[in-house]
């Protein structure tokens, strides 16, 4: 009989876009620490992998005013990794820092810290960015173009191994009580020269219990798939349809072979929600209140803008789909956000066509667009089409979250993570302690075992 394959879970606190739904009675505060603990608690309970933070650099703005359906004022992501690391023993930690606006040491650093301090369930979302609104914070505006930003992300985190990998696995660590030093005199030492860095030094921060942090990784364009096949442990993906996410799978699994890499060692996780009900015909009706809810007729009009680039205003929401033509070559209107697409009058042109073929709305066609439920019925339905999704391998998992912070993923814990167990996909408890051994990957490449770090001098 064939191992059946283990379903990869986390967790994604919910923010950084219009997705979640404020109204909602069950929401809380995405700055006080105990909806942050109750979400890393909950995760843990469920026998999860990672927790799962993503980044806004700015606050999102349409015209001159902040958008405020979206999080505004939400806490440093190192900081509250490093306060979750306190308050958990074995679920993973993913950040998500932008390659583009620091400088390889610090992140080294405080990648490594993260990871020593949680007993190695540290990992790194690598995104970058060319988008000079948010440069703008630091003082980079305009700095990179789009196809530079993949060249300093590459050295920035070939850098930031190479500090990582500066300590090697054998490493003493100097100790006063014992009166040891350091049996390496060259331990931390480094030397990068690139196009985008030339620096060096030596490393103050020895390995963790997993050698050193995950590695994430998020690719889209064909040169960001690339880059994710080539460095990454692990894949975020948007692509959650099957036909799709199994397409997304086969591909970028066949450019890490391509690359001499071990396809197993590259793990695809794309992003869903679940909504759940007693019956089909009751979560169908949850799916439609929320969806309802995420995208009323103002949000209809500022997500329909970020592909227009224009002010829409005027625009009924329970209309049609605009004729007018986007203007992506004027100043931005919607700012502090990713573009939606690359070409803007295709989209538009195939939002329109969606509006005729069914008779939606603007408002419907948006509501459609941005719907991240993937998984809608119940529990017993759920669990088994997570499984067939990894099973018939067009996902290694799912980062899963919900429209309702911090206790929205409670009743998936309580309700399809039984199921999954049942089936004998996901684990009863931890076997592991580090985040590599729950996601079944091996040391950095030539380790052994790293060494345990004894107190610093």
């Amino acid at each position: 009989m064939s191992t059946r394959r283990q379903v990869i879970l986390g967790a994604y606190f919910p923010g950084v876009n219009h997705d979640t739904v404020w109204s909602d009675p069950a929401s809380g505060s995405h700055i006080d620490f105990a909806s942050y603990e109750h979400w890393a608690r909950t995760a843990e309970r469920g026998t999860f992998d990672l927790l799962f933070l993503a980044e806004g650099l700015r606050l999102r703005t349409r015209g001159d005013a902040v958008f405020d359906q979206d999080v505004v004022g939400r806490p440093d992501t190192f900081t509250v990794l490093a306060s979750l690391a306190a308050v958990t023993e074995h679920v993973g930690l993913a950040g998500t820092i932008n390659a583009t606006f620091n400088e390889p040491y610090e992140l080294a650093r405080r990648f490594a810290t993260l990871d020593i301090l949680s007993g190695g369930r540290a990992a790194w979302n690598v995104v970058t960015s060319s988008d000079a609104d948010t440069g703008e914070n630091f003082r980079r505006g305009g700095f990179l173009s789009h196809a530079q930003r993949y060249e300093r992300a590459g050295e920035i985190l070939d850098a930031v191994r190479a500090l990582w990998d500066s300590w090697g696995s054998d490493a003493v660590v100097a100790d006063k009580a014992s009166g040891r030093f350091l049996r390496d005199a060259h331990v931390g030492d480094f030397a990068v020269r690139g196009t985008q860095f030339d620096i060096a030094g030596r490393f103050t921060t020895p390995r963790s219990p997993q050698g050193h942090p995950v590695v994430l990784q998020a690719g889209e364009s064909p040169a960001g798939r690339d880059f994710a096949a080539a460095r990454s442990d692990a894949i975020f993906s948007r692509y959650s349809t099957f036909a799709e996410a199994r397409a997304f799978y086969t591909d970028v699994k066949a450019r890490v072979a391509r690359l001499g890499r071990d396809p197993e060692q590259v793990k695809i996780l794309p992003s869903a929600s679940v909504i759940l009900g007693d019956t089909e015909a009751e979560a169908r009706d949850r799916h439609r209140d929320v969806r309802s809810r995420q995208v009323d007729p103002f949000t209809a009009v500022v997500l329909a803008e970020m592909v227009w680039n224009r002010d829409l205003s005027g625009v009924d929401p329970d209309g049609p789909v605009p004729d007018l033509e986007p203007t992506p070559e004027a100043p931005k209107w919607i700012r502090g956000r990713a573009p939606l697409t690359r070409d803007a009058h295709a989209t538009a042109a195939a939002w329109r066509e969606l509006g005729r073929t069914h008779g939606w709305s603007l408002r419907e066609v948006v509501t459609h667009v941005f719907d991240r439920a993937v998984f809608v019925g119940t529990p017993s339905t759920v669990a088994a089409e997570i499984d067939r999704y990894v099973q018939e391998r067009a996902v290694d998992g799912f980062i899963l979250g919900s429209h309702v912070s911090p206790a929205g993923l409670d009743e998936v814990v309580d309700r399809v993570v039984p199921l999954l167990r049942e089936r004998g996909v996901l684990r009863s408890a931890y076997t592991g302690s580090t985040l590599r051994e729950h996601l079944g990957l091996p040391l950095p490449t030539g380790l052994g075992e790293p060494a345990a770090p004894s107190a610093a001098s």
